[in-house]
This record gives C-alpha cells, sequence and structure tokens, in this order.
C-alpha cells in the first residue's frame, strides 16, 4: 500500500486499497455522490469511531451544496468509481468532524438531526457548553486531531437525474421551499391524513431552522424566520391532537409560550392537551389566558369548556362505579 501526497492539497496522505474503474468521474456541482465511509483514529489500535457498513446505510452528499466537512468533497474527487483508498487527514480538515458524526449518528436513530423540537432558549444556549451526547465525539470536540477516513465510492448523480430533497437545497430553494411545503400540509389535514400533513410540517421547520442557524438571534431576519417557526409547529401540534399524542403537543406549546409568552393559539392547543389528559386546572388557565388576549374567541373557549366540564362529570361517574364495585364483588 503506497501512500501519497494528494496533489495540491496541505495535511491529505491518500493509499489507494482497491482500484476503481472508469475514469476520474466529473464531480459537478450539485451531483449527488453516494459512498460508504469509516472513520478511524490515529491511535495504535486504529479504533473505529464510525463505519457506514456496520450500519448498513452508504452516505449521500450534494457536491458544492457547503457541506459541513469539506474535507470529503477534496477526497471523493480524487475517486474512481469502485475504488477504495484510505486518507490520512491532519486536523486542519477534521475539526468540525464531531459534529457531522452527531448528525449522522441521530438520522440512523431515527432522530432529528436539527434538534428543533427540543426546549430551548436563544439567549441563554447561544454561550453554553453543548455536549454532543455521544462521549468519543465529545472527546474529539474537545481535543482535535488528525483521522483516517477509509472511503468506497458506489455511484455519482448528476443533478439533472435526481429529485432534490430539501436537505440537499441551496438557501434560495430552501426558503421558496416551505410554503408549498406549508400548502401541502393544509391540505393533507383537511383531507384527514394527519401523519402526513405532520411530515409536511416538520419537513419545513427543518428547512427554516436551517436558515436561521445561520442568523443572530433575536435579530430582523432570525425574527422572521421564527415566525414562520412557530406557524407550522403550530400546525403540527394540530395534527398531533388528532392523532391523540397529547404530552408531545404539551411539550411544544409550553416550549413557544416559553419563548413567546402571548401566542393565543399556543395556549389554546395547550388547553385541548390538558383537558385530554384530564388536568382540568391547567386546561381552564390556559383557556382564560386565551380570552385575556383575544375575547373574540369566547365562543370557541366556551364550547372546549363545556366539553371539558361533561367529560370531567363523565370521570367522576366512572370512578363512583368503579368504587362501588370494589365492594360489591
Amino acid at each position: 500500500m503506497e501512500e501519497t501526497y494528494l496533489a495540491n492539497v496541505e495535511g491529505i496522505k491518500k493509499a489507494i486499497l482497491h482500484g476503481g474503474t472508469g475514469e476520474l468521474p466529473k464531480f459537478l456541482t450539485g451531483s449527488k455522490v453516494t459512498f460508504h465511509f469509516r472513520t478511524i483514529k490515529c491511535d495504535g489500535d486504529r479504533t473505529v469511531i464510525d463505519d457506514s457498513k456496520q450500519v448498513g446505510r452508504p452516505m449521500e452528499i450534494i457536491f458544492g451544496n457547503m457541506f459541513k466537512l469539506e474535507v470529503w468533497e477534496i477526497l471523493l474527487s480524487s475517486m474512481r468509481i469502485g475504488e477504495v483508498a484510505e486518507f490520512w487527514c491532519d486536523v486542519i480538515h477534521t475539526g468540525l468532524y464531531p459534529t457531522v458524526a452527531k448528525s449522522l449518528r441521530m438520522i440512523v436513530e431515527g432522530k432529528d438531526p436539527t434538534d428543533w423540537h427540543v426546549h430551548t432558549c436563544g439567549l441563554a444556549n447561544m454561550f453554553a457548553y453543548h455536549s454532543l451526547g455521544y462521549d468519543d465525539l465529545d472527546e474529539l470536540q474537545k481535543e482535535p486531531q488528525p483521522l483516517i477516513f477509509v472511503m468506497e465510492l458506489l455511484k455519482i448523480e448528476s443533478p439533472s437525474s435526481y429529485k432534490r430533497e430539501t436537505w440537499a437545497m441551496n438557501d434560495d430553494e430552501k426558503l421558496k421551499a416551505v410554503p408549498l411545503l406549508h400548502g401541502m400540509g393544509n391540505r393533507l389535514y383537511k383531507l384527514g391524513r394527519y401523519q402526513d400533513a405532520l411530515a409536511k410540517y416538520r419537513e419545513a421547520v427543518i428547512c427554516l431552522k436551517n436558515l436561521q442557524v445561520k442568523q443572530k438571534p433575536w435579530e430582523i431576519e432570525w425574527l422572521k424566520l421564527e415566525k414562520m417557526i412557530v406557524t407550522l409547529v403550530l400546525n403540527y401540534c394540530q395534527c398531533l391532537l388528532k392523532m391523540e399524542e397529547y404530552y408531545e403537543v404539551l411539550e411544544q406549546t409550553t416550549d413557544i409560550l416559553n419563548n413567546h409568552p402571548g401566542n393565543i393559539k399556543a395556549y389554546f392547543l395547550r388547553g385541548k392537551a390538558h383537558a385530554e389528559v384530564w388536568n382540568k386546572a391547567e386546561a381552564t388557565a390556559d383557556f382564560e389566558k386565551v380570552l385575556e388576549y383575544d375575547s373574540g374567541m369566547t365562543k370557541a373557549v366556551r364550547k372546549e369548556l363545556q366539553i371539558l366540564d361533561s367529560r370531567m362529570r363523565d370521570k367522576e361517574e366512572e370512578e363512583k362505579l368503579q368504587f362501588k364495585r370494589m365492594f360489591h364483588k
């Protein structure tokens, strides 16, 4: 295995483990590149950090789309289809690997890599130290070091040969996609397809969150995006109510109210969720807040309170019957 420095790139050495086929491909901006990777520490044991083959899912990136770990584009652009190569990369190229690896692991685990649904306070979190949630990645984040990447190039798709998903869009495309996703979500909601509607709202929120992280918190552009996000998250909550996911509604609406305490729709939806889980005092307090901010909601609130009272009476009667049965067995 012969090691060579990658031409014109400082801090990268390449060794071909298995030759590829054909000519060196053209990696056009917007091309989708699919590959397997293994990340290895430069220690005596060659400790494996991540391995896409072990999780059974190859990696995909869009060339020229500001992927966080730019060095991977450099490595892949030196490879042929089917080639397997090992690259030693100095610390100047690997500093962002822990953040990228966290997102990839969360996707594999079925979690949201943007963390948009987790309780956050923008100002409080600006200066806080954040664990990545994985001990090995925390170690790399605190002490950046050279890493070895073993790459296997599987295929390249030209920009016109595949449908671009929102994660692969640039910022302008994401912003244009949001109202389309919002509209699709609304139509699906009206058709009673709540799970599908929820997915569209969620996709739109992720687009906006990806744009928002590039803005300074609480300034005008950030606030414009925040307003759009809140609207979509509340629509998301309406779907959750229909799907009887009441505790998640409580989490989402409370998160919104912590940052935007005057949001009437959030109080109303949270009141409905409280009512569904028998929290009469909390539901009543939220409905009273709705009326405090908007007396025009009197009719809707009165209806919800009547439903709540009826359900509480039914619950009390059921509990009385259960109590009687305990002593008449």
